[in-house]
């Protein structure tokens, strides 16, 4: 083998390496974050539970901005297109409830309380919030667009109000947070019947 060649392979098999350092440390910062523990949102206590230096995370993500960013969108590359569960061909009924139920068991799943971890600590301010963090800004803003897009595909051929189909995609996040939060803290509420009841208001409100 040339040296070229061994070069171009070290090189690949390096890049490979760099890969799978990077990819568990994402797992171990989602692993992280998703104890609930506020003091999980910190550069050098995810790198403590990383079991690496600070100066390692900031080779792989450049710096605590990097980190959240890249973390966001880790969750979103596993996460999917929750809504496209139900067949083309299905009803609006069964559509509605396929991203009522997605959602219901993704919330609750490690990857969303590492979302929610990270949400809580971050500056609540827009303009602070994009101002200091705005890689991690600036992901958070794609999914507004990007869960936009996947509810309207969601609804695709069948005679619904586009208008309505934005406010709904608008309002299902915080009503299914509200939702699972109730089965996360304890409850007396029929939470099937919770979602039954928002699946048929949603389908009332978008039935031509």
């Amino acid at each position: 083998m040339d040296e070229v060649t061994e070069t171009g392979v070290a090189g690949r098999r390096s890049n490979k390496r760099g890969l799978a350092t990077r990819e568990s440390m994402l797992d171990a910062a989602v692993r992280s974050l998703a104890s609930g523990d506020p003091g999980a949102v910190s550069g050098n206590r995810i790198a403590k539970d990383i079991g690496a230096t600070w100066g390692t995370v900031k080779y792989q993500f450049g710096d605590i901005d990097g980190l959240w960013a890249a973390v966001l969108r880790h969750t979103a590359e596993r996460r999917g297109d929750m809504p496209a569960s139900a067949p083309a061909t299905a009803p609006l009924r069964e559509r509605v409830r396929a991203i009522i139920d997605n959602m219901y068991d993704g919330l609750a799943g490690s990857d969303s309380r590492a979302i929610e971890t990270l949400r809580a600590a971050l500056p609540h301010d827009r303009e602070e919030f994009e101002r200091l963090y705005p890689s991690t800004a600036a992901e958070f803003a794609s999914w507004r667009q990007a869960w936009l897009d996947t509810c309207h595909r969601a609804f695709a051929g069948l005679d619904v109000n586009p208008d309505r189909v934005t406010e709904v995609a608008a309002f299902i996040p915080g009503a299914m947070r509200g939702i699972t939060s109730e089965k996360q803290l304890g409850t007396y509420t029929d939470l099937d019947l919770a979602r039954r009841g928002l699946t048929n208001a949603i389908v009332a409100y978008l039935e031509p």
